[in-house]
């Protein structure tokens, strides 16, 4: 596996070496995130961190949501099932908490290239991405918002915003 990936300018960068998303415990990550970590895992032997932040939970109830999500999806091999188990870790925390953001600096351990994956509402996005910011979360990281901004391509593309400004957005 690859230890760069391009960028947006075409520049190689640090291929990620941890996947936190925030939402965890909602209806995305239920029906879209965690099938497509099992993807990774199954197809790529991914074995990254995978951190989920959430309001309300623990690391046991996401790995359980984990779980019930997987089942959903019709995936049930235990060879994929237990290696994300194994990965899933868990912060709970508020998305405007800036003591969230100091415990997501450390949850990641040696991983100096995270990806942020934003699976929340977008009026959350700017404020999620100035705590990074200025948590230092967001130093070598990307981010990725899960939802456009705006009502057309046009709209989502110019609006101005802090993700650029603070680290690589995807």
């Amino acid at each position: 596996m690859s230890t760069t990936s391009a960028g947006r300018n075409g520049s190689r960068m640090p291929r990620s070496d941890a996947f936190i998303f925030f939402g965890a415990t909602g209806d995305l990550a239920f029906k879209q995130i965690f099938p497509a970590l099992a993807g990774l895992v199954r197809d790529s032997d991914w074995s990254i961190p995978i951190i989920g932040v959430a309001r309300h939970g623990d690391v046991d109830s996401l790995r359980a949501r984990a779980t019930e999500s997987l089942k959903a999806a019709g995936i049930t091999d235990r060879a994929v099932l237990g290696p994300l188990q194994k990965q899933l870790r868990f912060i709970n925390g508020s998305d405007d908490d800036p003591d969230t953001f100091r415990r997501l600096r450390v949850e990641p351990g040696t991983a100096r290239h995270p990806l942020h994956y934003l699976a929340i509402p977008p009026a959350l996005f700017d404020q999620v991405v100035k705590l990074l910011g200025q948590s230092c979360c967001a130093q070598g990281a990307r981010v990725i918002r899960e939802r456009p901004f705006g009502r057309n391509r046009a709209r989502a593309r110019g609006r101005p915003g802090a993700p650029a400004s603070v680290c690589v957005v995807s």
